[in-house]
Formats: structure tokens, sequence, C-alpha cells
């Protein structure tokens, strides 16, 4: 389930979105129980009369929705969260080492089975539809999302395979995979990050086999629906459902952080649980949010061919966790190739605590831009896109720190401040004017703006 459902504007450009003479080639993968094949991501020149990309292994012909970029794609199939002694991959391999032990079938095998090679290619009815995202939600916005075209895109959530793997005849998985979507800029947001999806179902005699005199207890009603429930849904199935659901996290995280870890739960909405929780835990005296989730919505669980069950799910960051966890300061060191970083998290035992010892502090270059804005379409992830596409993993962090109407012609004027700093080295004042030149160049020629440099 994705953690937050907070996604934020951003306009399509034709120059930054992916050249039809862009290919990937790659192999897709699907696991089966605990498998973690990787996905290679080399690219290789194509016809340029062909106005498709292919992307592991197939071909998708390009549409007024395709604007995913070549910086993205070459994102895919790396697979961080299956590299050995990777970050990411440690703190998986703690969620599934928790789970595996946590909880046993009759036979004393794993209960959960494990999905961390599914392809983050996915169609639109998987990402959204299955889901039961209404049409009209905002998240589905191609604004938001990286579209492959209309019908295909890179996934922005884990959820995305929670309907196939449901109706495979599963009732108790974890789904772990690259996840995609435009966002902002800073030291704590990416456009590819990694989540672990979870979902558990019970059936009648699974939830209440353990109650006493729960014989008569029933999983379903012709009820209404409030705050606390589905209309589907007893209050007592749902209770249990939401009490399971809050211990078993609150197991895992103080499994990861130790014993006395605070943890407080919000009321919040995701459309596809209900009723649904934030969890937040407090680390060093500050409340952080570290995943989302809820009672599964019926209509969801039914349509996969599981109309008898009940269920919850939910989804947590893995960076989140791991800077946490290692205090790391800055998510894009997750993609660092840099032997400092990587060495530090070669351990013994994947329950090795580690303290992330940072690299020398290289300081930052701040540039400033301004600009007349085009049109009332303007949002300002049009600008953090395209200053990411360019800059690249030089770019710290963009923020809008001025905006401006004029009094008389009522234009709108933007200043965003740009701090460069590359996680590894010094970087020369010469080659961050080149590269914010080259954003403001873009900037007027990709987003229609009147530059005021």
């Amino acid at each position: 389930m994705a953690m937050l459902w907070k996604f934020m504007r951003v306009a399509k450009y034709s120059k930054t979105a992916l050249s039809p003479k862009v290919k990937v080639r790659g192999i897709p993968t699907h696991s089966r129980h605990s498998s973690s094949k990787s996905v290679p991501s080399d690219f290789a020149v194509n016809t340029p009369c062909s106005n498709t990309v292919e992307l592991l292994g197939k071909a998708y012909p390009q549409d007024d929705y395709s604007n995913v970029t070549e910086k993205i794609l070459s994102k895919v199939g790396k697979n961080l969260h299956n590299k050995k002694h990777h970050p990411l991959w440690l703190i998986k391999e703690q969620v599934k080492d928790h789970f595996y032990k946590q909880y046993t079938g009759r036979r004393g095998t794993p209960l959960f089975s494990v999905y961390d090679g599914l392809s983050p290619v996915v169609t639109v009815q998987q990402n959204f539809d299955s889901l039961l995202i209404p049409q009209n939600h905002g998240s589905r916005r191609k604004e938001d999302n990286y579209y492959l075209n209309r019908d295909h895109m890179l996934r922005a959530h884990t959820s995305a395979h929670q309907w196939d793997l449901i109706h495979s005849g599963l009732d108790a998985f974890l789904a772990v995979g690259d996840v995609y979507r435009r966002d902002t800029v800073d030291n704590t947001h990416y456009p590819v990050f990694h989540q672990m999806e979870g979902v558990r179902l019970f059936s009648c005699h699974e939830l209440f086999s353990n109650i006493k005199d729960g014989e008569g207890l029933q999983l379903f009603e012709q009820g209404h629906r409030t705050a606390h429930k589905q209309e589907c849904h007893t209050m007592e199935a749902v209770r249990l459902v939401e009490f399971n659901l809050k211990q078993v996290l609150t197991k895992l995280m103080t499994h990861i952080f130790g014993d006395g870890l605070q943890v407080r739960w919000v009321d919040c909405y995701f459309p596809f649980t209900h009723p649904s929780f934030e969890m937040e835990i407090n680390f060093q005296g500050e409340w952080l949010e570290v995943l989302g989730c809820g009672v599964m919505e019926q209509q969801l669980v039914n349509s996969a061919g599981a109309q008898d069950k009940i269920g919850w799910a939910f989804g947590l960051g893995l960076e989140r966790l791991a800077m946490i966890l290692y205090d790391i300061p800055d998510i894009r060191l997750f993609w660092s190739e840099d032997e400092r970083f990587l060495k530090q998290f070669i351990v013994p035992h994947i329950w090795q605590k580690i303290k992330f010892q940072p690299l020398s502090r290289y300081p930052p270059l701040i540039n400033d831009i301004s600009f007349w804005l085009p049109s009332e379409t303007y949002s300002k992830n049009d600008f953090y896109d395209l200053a990411r596409t360019i800059g690249g993993d030089l770019i710290e962090k963009v923020v809008l720190v001025d905006e401006f109407t004029h009094p008389k012609t009522k234009k709108v004027s933007h200043c965003y401040r740009i701090i460069y700093r590359h996680p590894e080295r010094t970087l020369t004042q010469d080659e961050v004017h080149r590269i914010h030149q080259a954003i403001e160049e873009s900037a007027v020629r990709e987003l229609g703006v009147e530059g005021r440099f």
C-alpha cells in the first residue's frame, strides 16, 4: 500500500521526455516465494523512425501521455533492494527475517511469501483501477506519475501488485520494489524510491478461532459504512483485524529500532483501505511517519477472488527506515557508488548495528533563478523535474523562495533557489554555472517561461 498519497503536480514537457531513439533492454522477472533476480538496464540506440520505447523486453508506443525521461529510465533495473550489503537490502532482509521467524504456518514454514523481483512496469489498471482509485482522483495525473503511454506506467507504489497476488491465491505476502513518482527536490525526496507492501487475509475461522465463545461471530453483515468500518464488515471483525495489524507493525518497528520505541497511530485516508492509519515513531525526540496501513476494501478483496476473507495491508518506505536507522542524511546517497559509502554496510549479519559515518562534507554552491510564469497550467513540479533531469544528483535541493504578482499585468513571477552539492566531491563554480545556464535555457524553451536572469 502506498505510504502517502501526497503527490505534487508536474507538467509534461517534450524535450526532456523520453526520445523515441532510446531503447532499454532487459528481462522482466517474477519472483516466487523469495526471489531476488535483477533486471538489467543497459541502453542501446534504436532506429529513429520508431515512436516506441523498449523497456524490459517489451515495446511501448508513445502517445500524448508519455513523459518518462531518460534520467528515470537509467534507474530502472538497478534494484538496490536486491544488492547484497546495500543499506536498502539490509532493511529488506531484516523485515523478511522478522516475518519469517515471527509468523509460521502449521508445518513451521514461513506464512508470508516474498516477491522482490516484480517488474516496475505496470498497467494503469494495475496501478489505479484494481485499487479502486476513482477516475478523477488527483493521484492519476500525468503530472504526478511517469507514464510510458496511456495504458502503461512505472508503478507509483507496490500496491499495484496487490490484486494480482491475491488473485493468484496468496493470502499473506510481502512485495518489495522500486517505485516512481514526480516529486519535490530535497534531501528526503527522490523520483525513485523503494517500498515494501504487506498483505494478510483471514478466513472466519482464522480470525475468531482464539476468541472465547467466538463460534457465532461473523466477518460480514449488511450494515452501514462509518468512520470505523466498511458497511459489509461486522465491527467485531474490523476491530480484530485492526488490532492484529497494529500489533504486527508495532512488533516489527520494535524489533528494528529496539525496545522502548514510542509508537502512535494517526487516522488518515487511502482510497483502497478503510479505516486507514499512519504509524509514527518517536526517534530522537521527533515524531516521524514511517508507514501507512489499513483494513482492505472488501470490494478489492472480492474482485480478486477472496470473497470469504477479510484483510489488512500496509506499505512502508525502505529509504525512510534506513535513513532513520543508519542516520543517513541525504537520500541521494543510496545511489552512490562511492566505496566509502558502500563499505560501511558490509557487515557479518543483517542485524549488525551501523551508524553511518559521513563522507567529507563538501560545500554547497547556491544559485537563484527567476522567471515569469507562462499560464495558470504551470506548477512547481514542472520546474523541479526539469532541474533534476538536467542537474541530476548534483542538485541537493530546489525551493521556491519568492512568489510575486505584478500589480498591473497580474503576471506571476517565481524565484527558485537551487542548492548544488556533490555528495562525494567539491563542485567548481564553472561546472555549476554551465548546469545552471542549461536549466535557464531549458526552462524558457520547454516550459515557456519568460526569464528574469
